[in-house]
Parts: C-alpha cells; sequence; structure tokens
C-alpha cells in the first residue's frame, strides 16, 4: 500500500482499524475529521475520568494494573492511576547485562520497583528462551526453541541461578505488596519443585534472620494447553493465575505469531481460546483465588466486555492503554457483559464469534 504513495497525495491514516486511504474524497475527508474530533473529545472524557476506579455501571469491579519491561516503565505507568503491576518481567536484568545478576543487583532494582509502584506488584520469575537469548551463555541450538528449553524448564535446571533470584524477590517483599509468578508450568510436579525450591529459599532467610514477607503469593501462567486442562489441579496449589495470552493463543492454535505466512491464523477471538480462558477463570473462582491476564488480549477494547462478562478479575496490559480499557469498563454494563460472553462462548467459529462481538472481518 506505501509503494503506491506519491510525493504530494494526500492520505489519510487509520491507524485504529489498520487502514491507509490514498486521495480520500470529501465526503471521507469529513467523515475522517469528525471522527478525529470525536477521538479527542473521548480523550479529554479519559483524562477526566482519572483515578476513578474500574467498575461497571451496575456496580462490577476489576483491577486494572500495568505490564512493565523495566523500572522506566513503570515510572511512566503510575501516571494512569494503575492498580499495581500485573506483570514484571525480570528478564531485562538478565539480558541487558554481561552476566548473570547477583542477588544484590537483583533485590535491589526489585526493591526500586515495589517502591514504585506501591501497590500490587507481580514480579514472573525469569522467561529466557525461545526468542530470548543471553549473550553470555550459549544455548543448545534447538529445532523448536519455542517448544524448547525456556522459562521454568531453564530454572528448575539452573537451580543456584533460581534460588539467586527467588531470594531477592523475598528479601524485597518487605518494601511492598510484592507476588511471585512462574512462567510455562506445565504439569503439576514442576510446580511443586519450584514451591519446593522457593521453600528452601526462605529457610535460608530465616536461618540468616533476613527479614521476607511470610504472607507473600506464589501464582502462576496460563499459557499452554496442558496447563489450561490441568487448571483446576493448579487452582487448588497457588493463589492466583495470570493468563498469558500471547502465548497460549499460539499453542492452543499451533500457529506460530512469528510466521508471516499463516500470521492470519493466530487470532485471541478463536473459540478453541476463547473456551480455554473461560475454564480457566472457572477453575480459579471455583477454588476462591484471582484469575488475571497480561497478555495482548487484555487490551484489545473489541474483547474487554467478553473477558468482563467471562469474570476477569484482573486486566494488565501497556500502562497507555489503562484509561481507555477503563472508560469502556466504566460505561458498561457487568449484567449485559455476562450474557454476551455466555453467548459468544457457544460459538462455535470465528465468524460466529465476531458476528456477536460485532466486529468486522
Amino acid at each position: 500500500m506505501l509503494k503506491e504513495v506519491k510525493a504530494g497525495d494526500r492520505v489519510i491514516l487509520d491507524a485504529g482499524n489498520g487502514v491507509i486511504i490514498i486521495d480520500p474524497d470529501s465526503d471521507t475527508i469529513n467523515k475522517y475529521h469528525n471522527l478525529s474530533l470525536e477521538y479527542e473529545k473521548r480523550q479529554m472524557e479519559l483524562t477526566k475520568q482519572g483515578n476513578f476506579p474500574a467498575k461497571t455501571k451496575d456496580g462490577k469491579s476489576v483491577i486494572l494494573c500495568a505490564n512493565a519491561g523495566n523500572l522506566q516503565d513503570i515510572k511512566n505507568a503510575v501516571q494512569y492511576h494503575i492498580d499495581g503491576v500485573g506483570l514484571f518481567r525480570s528478564e531485562f536484568l538478565y539480558m541487558e547485562n554481561t552476566h548473570f545478576p547477583t542477588e544484590e543487583e537483583q533485590f535491589l532494582v526489585y526493591k526500586e520497583a515495589a517502591l514504585l509502584c506501591g501497590k500490587e506488584l507481580t514480579i514472573r520469575t525469569l522467561d529466557i528462551g525461545g526468542d530470548k537469548n543471553l549473550s553470555y551463555y550459549q544455548f543448545e541450538k534447538e529445532d523448536n526453541p519455542f517448544l524448547g528449553w525456556r522459562a521454568i524448564r531453564i530454572s528448575l535446571e539452573l537451580k543456584d541461578m533460581f534460588k539467586t533470584q527467588l531470594r531477592a524477590i523475598l528479601r524485597a517483599s518487605t518494601y511492598g505488596n510484592i507476588r511471585i509468578m512462574f512462567p510455562m508450568i506445565i504439569s503439576l510436579e514442576e510446580l511443586r519443585m519450584a514451591k519446593e525450591i522457593l521453600k528452601e529459599c526462605q529457610e535460608e532467610l530465616n536461618n540468616l534472620n533476613i527479614t521476607w514477607d511470610h504472607k507473600i503469593e506464589v501464582g502462576m501462567m496460563i499459557e499452554t494447553p496442558a496447563s489450561v486442562l490441568l487448571a483446576e489441579d493448579f487452582a487448588k496449589e497457588v493463589d492466583f493465575f495470570s493468563i498469558g495470552t500471547n502465548d497460549l493463543t499460539q499453542y492452543m492454535l499451533a500457529v506460530d505469531r512469528g510466521n508471516k505466512k499463516i500470521s492470519g491464523m493466530y487470532n485471541s477471538f478463536h473459540p478453541s481460546v476463547i473456551r480455554s480462558i473461560k475454564k480457566v477463570i472457572k477453575a480459579a473462582h471455583d477454588n476462591h483465588i484471582k484469575a488475571g491476564m497480561c497478555g495482548e488480549f487484555a487490551s484489545d477494547e473489541k474483547a474487554v466486555l467478553l473477558l468482563l462478562g467471562l469474570g476477569l478479575d484482573e486486566f494488565s496490559m501497556a500502562g497507555k492503554e489503562i484509561p481507555n480499557i477503563k472508560y469502556i469498563i466504566r460505561n458498561s454494563s457487568y449484567e449485559n457483559a455476562i450474557t454476551l460472553a455466555e453467548n459468544v462462548s457457544k460459538k462455535s467459529t470465528l465468524k460466529e464469534v465476531y458476528e456477536v462481538l460485532s466486529i468486522l472481518s
């Protein structure tokens, strides 16, 4: 499309819908001028809502958190009146380094993150492998790295490295409401092993008379078909779930989201993904724990009411997306969202899902 644009052409870029219009006629120009005015009006309304809670018109409250890849992300997100950080990606400490970060180096960062956030801070333990490598550690070449040695699998094998990170998180937990989250768990054996290593770290700190938050919550990512099918079992052993829709969609549909040839098949509105989300949320609530989401789907305005109706407790996204999602929630009905979600959950094709949600395919 861009190759067709010539010098002097008038172009309209509709970023929200991914549309480029070259040499639009007067009616189209007027249409988009009015849309621009409506957008500016809405942005003013978003700013005014400030620190109002994310509560529907009929009183249903949800938690809106930010995803953060470093300390600067938290600083940027705080201005949007976040309820906390639903995903703090710890891998930046490893990837932007020349060595495995020490316990003290990590402690200082986690402590600052907790103080900056001032609210709930969910730290995901190291999630490397797949498309994320380290310059100072040689990974064996893998034919399918996304199905290979990554995330919790690395941590459980490199136990000393894992314990260094866990001790740092525990030490920082006295400076704020920190939660620990394990990525890519696919079995109870893995979860229990990770929790046992965490217990070892807690005992080591106790022996050294180093304080940590004894009420610290431990949760896990739900991002594979295995974790979806075992959600009921996992929910009995963790304090919370966080659904990672980026990987969940990829693994559920067996579609490499980075492969351009099949990228059109990667879609979180697929009925199987929606039913998986529904199953996970139900398993969480049946066992009296919360279910959040930190994948990109959580910030998709076309999915907000669906997720709300499915019962999602916590939406976590890029900080700048929060005002828009809060606006949608505050101007919606939870009762209507439940009806919508029930309807969508019964659909068997993507086209049917789109029709219910009034999405243009």
